[in-house]
């Protein structure tokens, strides 16, 4: 969340955020619960402050009349005190309910825009394959070489679920080990976390509470399905202060992960949008005045997982009207898919600045002897999982039904080079 004393010494600054991200946010309320917060802070001290001095005197007087309006007074203030707290506690309640909802300030490099639409394309890598047969979607892929199975997930699960099944199933685990080696040689720590996580750790991130009907919450232990390992790998160093010398922390991470997908969208069918999902996630933990250049080394990163891959994507830039509402600044990577003729987003790479860790308390020293200073966060996706082997059966088809396996992908598949036709189905009755 933003610092108060920022929001409260720059309005126009937070309402200007506000309205090029085109967020409706309350900020006068927010400021008058503050107001209210702090004089009643300052009654209450000055309160204090005469009930030490009255606790003082009343042992020396010896007028007995006196005496006894001092102890009366001391009583008024303890009643008075009471009732200021009361109202110093519901005032920070109502301030910090609203600043909860106040998003993070934009870098000054994000584009100024209301949508997708407005999003800065800033380079491309490969080229978009070309076939001399009609492509088929993922879907179909899937079906036909009997390696996704949506039938039976939707039966099981409900809509936005599926199976994997044969080698759909090993090449979803290739991609996920190719992943995960890919970043420790890159520098970074594998961190396998809880995928169920305390409300303050989805607040700490910034999904709660604006996001909540989003998740998947499990009433009975108030505990939370992650939507993304962001949210436990971020919240590892919840209420720490750390060492500047410490600083960079690279952290990636393999969860399942979970989140509701409301509304109908273009990509009603297949794996591209669904409730349940795998993710390589990478997670940093940098100095205030490197994080900028921790995105574009994290970005840098995520495109080395398609670029060894041979997938043809794009990096875009999103403007202030579609960045995330945590985020001060996103790189989404796209992948061309063939069927759909468009580009479908595989990672986003974020820095929050400051805005997770003063939620989370993540704070580091530069000096043992100096203040604590808020550490800045950065995560992306190194990438979704699901969406990048949709990419792969698209871009890898071939004319005869088969699809050849990317070679980078060949080792973890005990050298297998395509993905053809099991000899064997199970054959079904109708009942």
């Amino acid at each position: 969340m933003l610092d108060m004393n920022f929001i409260r010494e720059n309005p126009d600054k937070v309402r200007w955020m506000l309205e090029v991200r085109g967020v409706d946010a309350d900020l006068d309320s927010l400021l008058e619960w503050d107001r209210r917060f702090r004089e009643a802070t300052t009654k209450v001290n000055e309160l204090r402050h005469r009930r030490n001095v009255v606790a003082e005197s009343i042992p020396r007087v010896k007028d007995s009349e006196e005496k006894r309006k001092l102890i009366e007074e001391s009583r008024e203030i303890n009643r008075r005190i009471k009732e200021l707290e009361a109202e110093r506690r519901e005032a920070l309640r109502r301030r910090d309910e609203i600043r909860l909802l106040i998003p993070n300030m934009p870098r000054p490099s994000v584009p100024i825009g209301k949508d997708e639409d407005d999003n800065r394309v800033v380079r491309e890598w490969g080229e978009k394959p070309t076939f001399n047969f009609p492509v088929k979607s993922h879907q179909d892929i899937g079906e036909d070489l009997d390696i996704i199975d949506f039938t039976r997930g939707s039966r099981m699960a409900g809509t936005g679920f599926y199976v994997l099944k044969g080698d759909g199933a090993r090449l979803e685990r290739a991609l996920i080990n190719f992943m995960l080696d890919l970043h420790k040689e890159q520098g970074y720590i594998e961190i396998f976390p809880p995928i169920l996580v305390k409300p303050e750790a989805m607040t700490g991130t910034g999904q709660l509470p604006k996001f909540k009907d989003d998740m998947y919450w499990c009433e009975r232990d108030d505990l939370y399905l992650i939507p993304t390992a962001e949210v436990p790998v971020t919240n590892l160093h919840m209420n720490e202060i750390l060492s500047a010398e410490d600083l960079p922390i690279y952290y990636t991470s393999y969860t399942p992960c979970f989140r509701r997908e409301a509304g109908r969208h273009l990509y009603e069918k297949g794996v591209i949008r669904v409730h349940q999902f795998n993710k390589v996630e990478l997670v940093k933990f940098s100095l205030p005045e490197e994080s900028d250049e921790e995105l574009e080394k994290l970005t840098a990163d995520a495109e080395e997982v398609l670029k060894r891959l041979k997938l043809h994507y794009r990096v875009v830039q999103l403007c202030t009207g579609d960045l995330g509402f945590s985020s001060a600044n996103t790189y989404d990577l796209e992948v061309w898919m063939p069927s759909f003729e468009t580009y479908v987003e595989v990672s986003s790479c974020s820095t929050f600045t400051d805005f997770q860790a003063r939620r989370a308390k993540i704070r580091f020293k530069r000096k043992a002897h100096l203040e604590s200073e808020f550490v800045h966060t950065l995560n992306g996706s190194g990438v979704a999982i699901g969406r990048t082997m949709a990419a792969i059966l698209e871009n890898y088809q071939l004319e005869d039904g088969r699809v050849e396996i990317p070679k980078v992908l060949r080792p973890y598949m005990g050298g297998q080079e395509v993905i053809e036709k099991p000899e064997k189905r199970i054959t079904l009755f109708k009942s």
